[in-house]
C-alpha cells in the first residue's frame, strides 16, 4: 500500500542533474483526407489504424487500448505516437540534449507521416482548430478513456467535446534540477503562458468563417473543466513545494483507473477519496501507476509531472514548430536569463494572470497590459530568450548555428507585430478572397 509520501517521492524522482536537463515535445496535427479534407475515421481504408499497422512496419511497436485488439499507441525508443480523440495524431518526443535534435526528430516524423499520405490520400495540418469542420464531422477514436472522458465533460463544462476532438496543440516538456528549480520555473511558465498564447495564436477560425478569438483553441479550454484547467494561483503562494502539488491532484476528481486491460469509471470521486479508501464500490488497491495516470489527467495551462509541461500554444506549421520549444527553452535553461524574466514578472498578480489568460484568446498581441502593449512584452521576451539561446551555445552538427537559428520565423513576425493566427485573417481578407480553402494547400506539412 502506498502513502503520501510514496505521492511526493514521485515528483522528487524527476529530478536532473544541472548538466543534464533534456528537453521534449510533444505536437499534435489533423489527418484529413486529401479530397474532401474531412478527418480520416479509425476503421476506413487507409484510416487510422491502417496508418499505424503501416508505421509497425518501419519499426514502430504497437500498443493496444484492450486485450490486444485495438492499436492506438506506437513506441520507438523513447519516442511514442498516439492517438487524440478526434483522430489527432500526436508525436511524444524523446527526452534530447538540444533544440537541433528536437527539431531533426519533429522533421523525421513529419516527413514519414507526409510519405504515408502521399500513398494513402491524407494531409497533416497544424493549427490550434481545424478551420472548417463541425465537431460532428470528427469521430471518436476507440479509446475506453475516451468514452468516460466524453460522457463526464458534458456535465462540467460547455465546450469540452470541442477542445477534444477540434484541436491540436505544441507542448514543451521542461526539466527541473532541484524543488526550488521546479517552483522558479513553474512560476515562470504561468506567468508567461499568456504571451506564449498570443505569440503563437493559429486558430482564428471556425467553420470556415473569422471568429473573434485569435486563439479559439484557448477559449474551448476556458469552458472545458474548470476543475482541472487554469492557473493554478497556489503555485505563487511561498510555502508551495511538490507536496503542495500533491494536495491540489488528491483534490480533483478522477476519470479512470486500468486494471486487467480495462478502464473503471471513477469520475464520481476524487482521488483522495481513493486514496483513503472511501469508495466503497472499489475493491482496488491504489497503485503508483494509478496516481502517474490521475497525473496526465489534470490539464492546467502548465503541469508537474516528472517534468514541466507548458501547455498553452497552439499547433503550428513548419515555420513555428521548432521555434516553440527554442522559446522556452532559451528563457528557462539559462540562470540569468531565468533570473532577468523573473525581475520583469516579480510584481504579477493573480488578478494580471488571470486577465491575460481571458483576454488574451481573443486580442491576441494586441492586449493592453501595464501600459503597454502585450506585443512589446513578447518582444522583450524573445530577445531574452535568444540571449539565453546563444549563452547554451549548442551548436547545429556542421557547427555553424546555435539554437536560435531555429526562431527566424518567429523574429520575422514579431518584427511584424504578427502571430500566426494574424497573417491567417489578413490572408483570408485579401489573398485568399474569404475562403479558407487555401490553408489546405498552402499550410499542411
Amino acid at each position: 500500500m502506498i502513502n503520501k509520501n510514496d505521492l511526493n517521492d514521485y515528483f522528487f524522482a524527476g529530478i536532473k542533474f544541472k548538466k543534464n536537463l533534456k528537453i521534449g515535445v510533444e505536437h499534435e496535427k489533423f489527418v484529413l483526407h486529401k479530397d474532401s479534407f474531412l478527418p480520416s475515421t479509425y476503421d476506413e481504408t487507409n484510416g487510422i489504424r491502417d496508418i499505424l499497422e503501416r508505421l509497425s512496419n518501419k519499426g514502430w511497436i504497437q500498443s493496444y487500448d484492450d486485450n490486444q485488439k485495438t492499436i492506438v499507441a506506437l513506441t520507438k525508443g523513447k519516442e511514442s505516437i498516439t492517438l487524440e480523440p478526434g483522430g489527432q495524431i500526436e508525436l511524444s518526443g524523446a527526452p534530447l540534449d538540444n533544440i537541433h535534435e528536437t527539431c531533426e526528430e519533429t522533421t523525421k516524423h513529419l516527413t514519414e507521416l507526409k510519405k504515408l499520405g502521399e500513398e494513402f490520400n491524407f494531409i497533416l495540418l497544424g493549427m490550434g482548430v481545424e478551420p472548417n469542420l463541425k465537431l460532428d464531422d470528427f469521430p471518436w477514436m476507440p479509446k475506453q478513456r475516451y468514452q468516460i472522458m466524453k460522457k463526464y465533460m458534458k456535465q462540467v463544462g460547455t465546450l469540452g467535446h470541442h477542445m477534444m476532438k477540434r484541436t491540436c496543440t505544441n507542448q514543451v516538456n521542461i526539466d527541473y534540477s532541484s524543488e526550488e528549480d521546479m517552483v522558479n520555473k513553474l512560476r515562470l511558465m504561468l506567468n508567461l503562458e499568456a504571451i506564449a498564447t498570443a505569440i503563437f495564436s493559429n486558430s482564428p477560425f471556425d467553420q470556415g468563417k473569422i471568429s473573434k478569438f485569435k486563439s479559439l483553441r484557448s477559449h474551448f479550454w476556458h469552458h472545458t473543466d474548470s476543475d482541472r484547467t487554469g492557473l493554478l494561483p497556489f503555485v505563487f503562494e511561498k510555502d508551495f513545494n511538490f507536496e503542495k502539488y500533491t494536495d491540489y491532484a488528491l483534490d480533483v476528481p478522477m476519470y479512470f483507473i486500468k486494471r486487467d486491460h480495462k478502464y473503471i469509471d471513477m469520475t464520481n470521486y476524487k482521488f483522495k477519496d481513493f486514496f483513503d479508501g472511501k469508495c466503497t464500490d472499489i475493491n482496488h488497491e491504489v497503485t503508483l501507476k494509478d496516481w502517474e495516470d490521475h497525473l496526465t489527467t489534470l490539464f492546467p495551462q502548465a503541469r508537474l509531472k516528472q517534468y514541466l509541461e507548458i501547455r498553452s500554444m497552439d499547433a503550428c506549421n513548419w515555420d513555428l514548430i521548432c521555434s516553440q520549444p527554442a522559446f522556452w527553452i532559451g528563457i528557462l535553461y539559462n540562470d540569468e536569463i531565468l533570473d532577468k524574466a523573473k525581475e520583469i514578472t516579480e510584481d504579477w498578480t493573480e488578478e494580471d494572470r488571470l486577465y491575460l489568460n481571458k483576454i488574451v484568446p481573443e486580442e491576441g498581441l494586441k492586449t493592453n497590459f501595464k501600459e503597454r502593449k502585450l506585443i512589446d512584452y513578447a518582444q522583450e521576451f524573445f530577445e531574452l530568450s535568444k540571449k539565453g539561446l546563444n549563452k547554451r551555445n549548442r551548436l547545429s552538427k556542421n557547427g555553424e548555428f546555435d539554437e536560435s537559428i531555429h526562431m527566424k520565423e518567429l523574429e520575422n513576425n514579431l518584427d511584424k507585430g504578427l502571430s500566426p493566427g494574424d497573417y491567417l485573417i489578413n490572408n483570408f481578407n485579401t489573398s485568399w478572397k474569404q475562403s479558407i480553402k487555401p490553408i489546405y494547400k498552402e499550410l499542411i506539412f
